[in-house]
């Protein structure tokens, strides 16, 4: 008797495609490459996303960087909150919500109405916070805060891939309009006030929203530019739903899961990645997580980033690599980002 699963392919069945014969690669299953040889590419998403960029930079990809670190700031410390890591200073971009805001505001569409706290001597950046070092007055503020989104600008105007890995639905935002910020004010810097500032968990149809909306601007700012997603396999560090953390993330990653997942079915030149899947999944090992369960192995990220850049195609610079680890070493891992474990997250003040 002849059915419809009698014509699926191997990687259809758990037996043929996890229980055995396993090959992440198989869970890969966009259009084309997920990457151009001659891509230039954006990243941004929640802290695991800085762990894709000396994967890619050792490939030989072009990674867009348009705000390096200043040279006057060159003795001081480096800020904790990923700032140096991605194509531009806006550090952890943990919702889509704060995704399509910063893209708004780099293109003078939104003006948040709480811009800035003061702090004594020095001004505070609500959606960077924890940057080391901090203007003195509201005209060194604004000259920052013009350059900063104007690098923004610049990096998806010279983008023809982002990369964008989505964290959390949980944020706190501000009553006056909407602003999200990228941790609760109060934690790393800042005063938490009630009355302007409410927690907020996504839905799927509002993520879904801003992640067309996203690919719309995108596409306005350079027609064909081509968005990938994927979700970070790094549970919630804290909830504020009252739910027990370990029920907030499974419903925060299956929410993420679901709207990425239509999204990419709506919308062309979109493609989803499996990180979540490949690190989390049952076949995945224990060691694919540190002792903590939650921060993500090197072993881990060597997995995803394995499977991720096996369906690239080759850049015309690659460097000479030893395809038996596909890795940069641990000296330029160090360098050019740092694993989950040691990359602090605003989230992670909210356990202090």
């Amino acid at each position: 008797m002849s059915h419809p699963y009698r014509k699926q392919p191997s990687k259809a069945f758990w037996s043929r495609a996890v229980a055995a014969n396993w090959r992440p690669v198989d869970t890969v299953t966009p259009a084309g490459p997920l990457l151009r040889a001659t891509d230039k590419i954006v990243s941004l998403g929640s802290c695991f996303a800085a762990n894709l960029v000396p994967y890619l930079r050792h490939d030989g990809f072009d990674y867009v960087v348009t705000e390096p670190r200043h040279p006057a700031f060159g003795g001081t410390p480096p800020d904790n909150y990923a700032y140096d890591k991605f194509s531009a200073a806006y550090g952890n971009i943990y919702t889509a919500r704060q995704f399509r805001q910063l893209l708004e505001r780099a293109l003078g569409r939104f003006q948040p109405q709480e811009d800035r706290w003061h702090a004594g001597e020095e001004i505070i950046d609500p959606f960077r916070p924890g940057l080391s070092c901090r203007p003195r007055s509201d005209s060194e503020f604004d000259v920052l805060t013009r350059h900063h989104l104007a690098c923004v600008k610049s990096a998806f105007e010279t983008a023809t891939v982002v990369i964008f890995t989505l964290g959390l639905t949980e944020a706190w935002c501000s009553t006056i309009d909407g602003a999200v910020f990228p941790a609760c004010p109060g934690t790393v810097a800042g005063s938490f006030d009630p009355d302007k500032h409410v927690f907020h968990n996504f839905s799927v149809a509002e993520i879904v929203e801003d992640l067309t909306i996203i690919h719309r601007i995108l596409q306005a700012i350079r027609p064909g530019m081509r968005l990938i997603l994927t979700v970070s396999p790094v549970p919630l560090v804290a909830t504020a739903t009252g739910r027990h953390v370990l029920v907030a993330s499974a419903y925060s990653k299956s929410v993420l899961r679901v709207a990425s997942d239509e999204v990419e079915r709506q919308c062309t030149e979109m493609a989803y990645f499996p990180a979540y899947e490949l690190v989390t999944g049952p076949q995945a090992p224990d060691d694919f997580f540190e002792a903590d369960r939650r921060n993500v192995s090197r072993k881990g990220i060597d997995h995803v980033m394995a499977a991720f850049l096996a369906c690239c195609e080759t850049p015309p610079h690659r460097p000479a690599i030893d395809e038996g680890t596909r890795k940069p070493s641990s000296e330029g891992l160090s360098r050019l980002s740092q694993a989950v474990g040691t990359v602090e997250c605003e989230e992670l003040a909210a356990e202090r």
